[in-house]
């Protein structure tokens, strides 16, 4: 019977995976890879490498889960065909998991006092622009994932009325901005991982959120920008 659901973590630069028991959503096993512009080339690898290390094999999957975005639209391309290759193949559920809602969570499972902060994971989205939302330390959404022009004024309100930890790969763009603020705490370090993924998708799992496989595309928040070449 299977009892393992498979997690990947492919919006940013790092490439993870990671494999928890769904029934009670201990880990299982990890592996991940920094290497620039990897993730087609070495995802499945990862993959293949995580179930030998730990003894199991793709019919053991019951399910698996992908970082849903806002992220890299390359790594999400990936990670979207990826699970759905999967899926399709083994015939399982495909549970997808805000990017930025693994992230809130992961810092909250080690922040000392959790329910004394909100948590605003920002990604970088270019120039003065990030992906951001804002949650409280049991995932609830007080500003859903949106893409923020930032400002000496964002997120006043909230600042004002709240601690609000601040990380990701756009959060230091914020604190140049803001500069010293008492209620601001910027944390440095903080990166996706499908570890996060996993553990807030094996609680999905049990409440049967599943993804159509069929028709699946990752949230990437804005429009994919092409350019038509010139002739």
């Amino acid at each position: 019977m299977p009892t393992l659901l498979l997690s990947l973590e492919t919006s940013s630069p790092v490439c993870s995976v990671a494999l928890h028991r769904v029934a009670d959503g201990s880990l299982v096993g990890q592996t991940e890879l920094r290497l620039d512009k990897s993730h087609s080339t070495h995802l499945t690898i990862l993959i293949e490498q995580l179930l030998a290390n730990t003894g199991h094999s793709l019919p053991d999957l019951a399910a698996v889960a992908v970082s849903d975005g806002p992220g890299s639209y390359t790594g999400l391309r990936i990670g979207g065909a990826a699970v759905k290759g999967l899926c399709f193949a083994l015939d399982i559920p495909l549970i997808a998991i805000s990017t930025l809602q693994a992230l809130a969570a992961q810092v909250a499972a080690v922040t000392a006092r959790p329910e004394a902060h909100l948590y605003c994971p920002m990604l970088d989205a270019r120039r003065m622009e990030v992906y951001a939302a804002l949650y409280t330390h049991e995932g609830q959404k007080v500003v859903a994932p949106t893409p923020l022009l930032l400002d000496a004024d964002t997120l006043a309100e909230q600042l004002s009325h709240h601690s609000v930890l601040f990380f990701g790969n756009g959060a230091a763009k914020f604190q140049t901005l803001l500069g010293e603020h008492p209620n601001a705490g910027f944390l440095t370090g903080i990166e996706p991982s499908a570890v996060a993924v996993g553990a807030l998708a094996v609680a999905a799992y049990h409440r049967q959120e599943f993804q159509d496989v069929a028709y699946y595309e990752p949230f990437y928040l804005k429009e994919v920008y092409t350019t038509t070449p010139k002739k």
